[in-house]
């Protein structure tokens, strides 16, 4: 790996902001979500995060997606997705914990952008005192 710089970092880490964000958002849109068999059924979505080294410098990025536990089974013989037991699987996911889980990605999102704002304004400081 090259040297990395300020922006390097702090892009790679909004780019795993984004894969995290974006894996929030599809648990929250399939949050309740019901299927007729496990293998069909929804399973939450987590980024796995690794940390990447270049000499005295740390950035991160995404490892792989995990699924979430295995969803929940109901019996419910009325649902139209029922199976022959009368049970449907429904997705695992916690509205509220999927919630402050894109609290935080916006906040450190936000966070990156303000530290290449700052190396950028040091920056174009630093070249018009050279002038």
């Amino acid at each position: 790996m090259s040297a990395l710089t300020v922006f390097d970092i702090a892009g790679r880490a909004m780019s795993a902001q984004l894969v995290r964000l974006n894996t929030v958002a599809s648990n929250l849109a399939n949050a309740g979500s019901a299927a007729g068999s496990e293998a069909g059924a929804y399973r939450a979505l987590k980024p796995v995060f690794a940390t990447e080294y270049s000499g005295s410098l740390a950035t991160v990025d995404v490892e792989r997606i995990a699924n979430g536990s295995a969803p929940e089974r109901r019996h419910d013989p009325t649902h139209p997705l029922a199976d022959a037991a009368g049970d449907v699987w429904v997705a695992r996911v916690d509205t509220n914990q999927e919630l402050i889980e894109m609290t935080e990605t916006a906040r450190q999102y936000a966070n990156n952008v303000e530290v290449m704002a700052t190396a950028k304004s040091l920056i174009l400081d630093t070249l018009r005192m050279g002038k």
